[in-house]
């Protein structure tokens, strides 16, 4: 038996949270660097503070996956909790965070801003794989790319309209401009109430019905028998490795960032040996074993998958950390964070990211549908790859700040089919028992190189263009070229 058909409005409920979510992060990606800097942090800084957002990715969405797939809530099923929790708390901190007048307080409220809009966003991309047909999960993920371009355009211009309205958009340093804290006020507003509209208006099928749907869940035993059987020495080489990298920073000079890489090999190490000796003592209904055990035993074609986002994610960080300063510094002629020149250069940046956000919603709809039918979801990525490297290229080139729309069409067009392709590709080869921390794990290959990207990056650009971030698009467009030739080895997967 198979699941109803849904029709225009089906899918508009089911990822319309989606479009508050994104405003959430919109705000969050055009903004925290410029906060960050009024509040007196330095360029090459700029990294370390950031790592908090994907460091925060890392650890909660296996959790909200693993737990989302396992926990039922009554009238609220086992989806819809999540996107509420995480709703509430991110709204709260969007409201917070604008009245930071001291960097450590700005760090620690990105650090919760980016783990609540974690809680709320994860369980949406297997909520879609829930309740949809296969052969409506290139739909269903083309309309929640709409709203999280459209969400991202609402949430990145914004700043420049009210700066049109006669809103203060410059502040002394230490201090927000008014432009940001109305921003983030209304954003986090808007948040709730468009995760509250999914809530009130979808109802999750129960466990029972997807049974009837699916067939029965596979043995989730087979994951920690799997684990059981494996030898501690992989576990030993991640610790070593960590252990050996920590050193090397030292040894090497490089910045004090660069060491969360090596705890994060040897934290990996340790979990798995933790998780593999508790498998084998038979001590199998524990979180650790269940999340290492499906992390190591995820399909090929995830793993295939996840090379190409490790790629394009790290594209995408490196254009949220430093288009902001690049713009201003090489468009509007300031690198100063506390002149008119320099805000009116991070406005446009927001423009810019709502013009991206904005191709990304259309694309999504009219282009990748049909290209997807053309072509295989698996081509059209990488056309779409490709057309995201140009864009990022082009910023070696243009001064003019027009002409800078050009070269975000191209990374719309990117970010559209990031967004919808690979999700739409593993969610048709997935078990649907276990669609929540598959999904959760897929996003361990956006944060990680989100991480790499906030520790190394700093460290290449003091070291070889520390007064020319400009130089940071081409490593941004020579990594999305990377992804398009890693999607060359993903198989085409029919619905």
């Amino acid at each position: 038996m198979e699941k109803p058909r849904q029709g225009f409005w089906g899918l508009w409920n089911i990822s319309f949270g989606f479009f508050g979510i994104q405003i959430g992060f919109a705000l969050q990606n055009g903004n925290m660097s410029r906060i960050f800097q009024a509040l007196g942090t330095s360029l090459d800084d700029l990294p370390a503070l950031w790592i908090a957002a994907p460091l925060t990715g890392l650890l909660v969405q296996p959790l909200i996956g693993h737990f989302s797939d396992r926990t039922w809530f009554g009238r609220l099923g086992r989806r819809r909790p999540y996107f509420l929790a995480g709703a509430f708390l991110a709204a709260l901190s969007l409201f917070i965070m604008p009245l930071s007048e001291v960097l450590l307080v700005a760090a620690v409220m990105l650090w919760i801003l980016d783990a609540s809009l974690n809680v709320s966003m994860e369980p949406f991309r297997a909520f879609v794989g829930d309740m949809l047909r296969k052969d409506q999960h290139t739909a269903g993920y083309a309309v929640q790319t709409a709203f999280i371009g459209a969400g991202a355009v609402v949430g990145s211009v914004f700043p420049y309209l009210l700066d049109s309205w006669g809103v203060a958009n410059v502040a002394p340093i230490g201090h927000i401009p008014d432009t940001v804290k109305y921003s983030f006020w209304f954003g986090g507003l808007a948040l709730f109430l468009a995760v509250l509209w999914t809530v009130l208006t979808t109802k999750e099928y129960s466990p029972a019905e997807m049974e009837m749907f699916d067939g029965p869940a596979p043995d989730s035993g087979l994951t920690i028998r799997a684990l059981a059987s494996r030898s501690l020495s992989g576990a030993a080489l991640w610790i070593l490795a960590g252990a050996v990298g920590t050193v090397l920073v030292g040894l090497l000079g490089l910045e004090k960032e660069v060491y969360l890489l090596g705890a994060l090999l040897a934290g990996y190490g340790v979990a798995s040996l933790l998780a593999i000796r508790m498998a084998q003592s038979g001590r199998d209904n524990n979180v650790l074993s269940h999340i290492v055990g499906d992390f190591s035993g995820m399909p090929d074609i995830m793993k295939k998958l996840a090379l190409a986002q490790f790629f394009s994610w790290s594209a995408l960080f490196i254009m949220w950390i430093y288009t902001t300063p690049v713009v201003a510094q090489y468009m509007f002629g300031s690198a100063d964070p506390a002149s008119e020149a320099y805000g009116d250069g991070s406005n446009w940046v927001g423009t810019l990211f709502a013009v991206y956000n904005g191709v990304a919603a259309v694309a999504a709809l009219l282009l990748l549908p049909k290209m997807a039918a053309k072509f295989g979801k698996v081509k059209t990525h990488i056309i779409c790859l490709v057309a995201g490297a140009a864009g990022y290229l082009s910023f070696l080139f243009i001064r003019d700040p027009n002409l800078l729309i050009l070269s975000e069409i191209g990374v719309g067009i990117a970010w559209a089919s990031i967004l919808a392709m690979p999700y739409a590709i593993l969610a048709s080869s997935l078990p649907p028992s276990k669609m929540g921390i598959y999904m959760g794990l897929f996003n361990v290959f956006v944060v990680i190189p989100q991480l790499l990207v906030a520790t190394v990056m700093g460290s290449i650009l003091k070291a070889y263009f520390p007064t020319e971030p400009i130089w940071t698009m081409a490593f941004a467009a020579a990594v999305m070229l990377c992804a398009a030739l890693a999607m060359l080895r993903v198989e085409e997967v029919s619905d």
